[in-house]
Formats: structure tokens, sequence, C-alpha cells
């Protein structure tokens, strides 16, 4: 450990369970002398271990609906006083499609669940971070990061609209990230993470092959739920303070492979 959070303060989203990416980062932000506060959806927290996580890092809840200004202006102001002053680093590691989770086709997709699925997983970035600049209630160099994939860029047929909806996060974090920048002086970053098995990823048809085949296709393999907490605590550390506007690729090396040995010899017969 090396300290390289001490003394500052924010707020984490998304912990479900031990397998999840958030969870992993508060557990690593913790050990690295970040205090924090924790915040889920209540509905996700009736399913999850949220509190086992806050007893352990000794950190307080929050619950929150990200879709709702309301509910991120109460957050934002109670986690200032719980934390006594303003905050330093934010991770929005939330998404959510229902065509997913209900097996609709991106060609037939309930547009219903469509703009509720971006609602969640992008527009709530949007909300969450207006509700920051409007409060001033970061400090100067603080960093904001939130959680995407590369299916914002390629195509991965079976991720269906959630790829619209990192596509859309991707958007809003470099076009928020400037007046966040100009203005505040605060970093806004996506990290986009190899595909993980989290609670979360495992609802999408075909996740197992995402994997093996993204295992097959990365030079340094898939990079774990830890990898990308260790990655999210350098971005909020000092140590990045001029990283900002970036999708920052987090995956082995996938997204700059064409093809790989591994993969072809699949292909050819061999092993």
């Amino acid at each position: 450990m090396y300290n390289l959070l001490k003394g500052k303060k924010g707020i984490i989203f998304g912990a479900l369970d031990s397998n999840s990416i958030a969870w992993k980062t508060a557990e690593r932000v913790h050990e690295e002398g970040g205090q924090f506060v924790l915040t889920n959806a209540p509905v996700a927290m009736r399913m999850g271990q949220i509190n086992d996580l806050a007893s352990k890092t000794g950190s307080k809840i929050i619950p929150a609906d990200a879709t709702s200004v309301e509910d991120l202006q109460n957050l934002i102001d109670q986690s200032m006083e719980i934390l006594g002053g303003k905050l330093d680093f934010i991770l929005h590691s939330i998404g959510m499609s229902i065509n997913v989770r209900k097996g609709r086709h991106y060609t037939d997709q309930n547009y219903d669940w469509t703009q509720k699925g971006t609602d969640v997983s992008a527009i709530s970035f949007h909300k969450l971070m207006q509700t920051l600049y409007k409060s001033d209630a970061m400090n100067e160099w603080g960093s904001i990061v939130a959680l995407t994939y590369m299916a914002a860029q390629r195509v991965f047929p079976d991720y269906n609209d959630m790829a619209d909806n990192k596509a859309y996060l991707e958007s809003i974090a470099r076009s928020f990230g400037y007046f966040f920048g100009r203005d505040k002086k605060v970093r806004v970053n996506t990290i986009s993470q190899s595909p993980t098995p989290t609670t979360a990823g495992s609802g999408v048809k075909g996740f197992d092959g995402f994997i093996a085949y993204a295992e097959k296709m990365s030079p340094l393999g898939n990079a774990t739920a830890l990898d990308c907490a260790n990655y999210t605590v350098t971005l909020f550390s000092d140590l990045t303070k001029r990283v900002t506007l970036q999708n920052l690729y987090n995956d082995g090396g996938f997204s700059n492979m064409g093809v790989s040995d591994a993969v072809m010899s699949t292909f050819i017969g061999e092993e």
C-alpha cells in the first residue's frame, strides 16, 4: 500500500457484491487511505451485501436512485456532511438493460425499456456530474471515473443496447469533462474494462464466450476486477492530475489486437 489516497474523500456508486468492480475499488481505496460514502439503488441494495462492505471499510451507506436529481442532491449534500467537506473522487459503476435482462433482441427492442436503460446507464452520469458541478461539490484536481466497455466502439452483437448506452456514457464524459476541467479543475475519464465476471455482466447472453475469446485475444489476458480497481486508484490519485477526457483501456491489450495466435489456432483446429 502506498497511501495514494490519504486524506481524500469521495462517493462510490454500484457496489453490489464481492464480484463487482465497485466493491473491489472500495476495498482498494480504503487500503490506500481514502474515505468514502457507498451508494446504490434501493432495489440493488436489497439484492447485494453492501452492508458487509460498509462495515469492512468503515463507510456510511446512502441509498440513491441515480436517475433522480433529487436523490443525487441529497446524496452529495449528506456525503459532504459525513466526510467533512468537498469531494475528491467519484466512481460511477452503474449499468442496466431491461432488453438484455428479458432477452429482447437488438432488432426488436421495447423502447420503454431502452429509455429506462439509457437513463440508468448513461444519463445518470450527466445528472450526477451536473449536480456535483452546480453544487461546487468537488475539490480542485478531483477525479470522476465511469466504467465502460469496448462495445461502445466495436460490434458485440449480444451486448445489445448496452453498447449504445456505453457510447453515450463516454460522450458525456468528454463533453461534461471539458466544462468540469475548465471551470473546476476536475478531471473526468472512463475506463474501458475487459469483460469481467460480475453479477451484472453475467446477465449478457454469451458472456462466458466473451470472456474466453478476450482471454485468447489479449497478450496479457483479461484484466480482473482487482486490476480495474487498482487502475481506478491511480486515476483518483494526484499522480494523474492532468489526465482527463480520456477513454482508457484496461483490457490486457485486447483493443489493439486484430487476431492472436491462440484465436487462429482455434479456427484451424490446433490446440
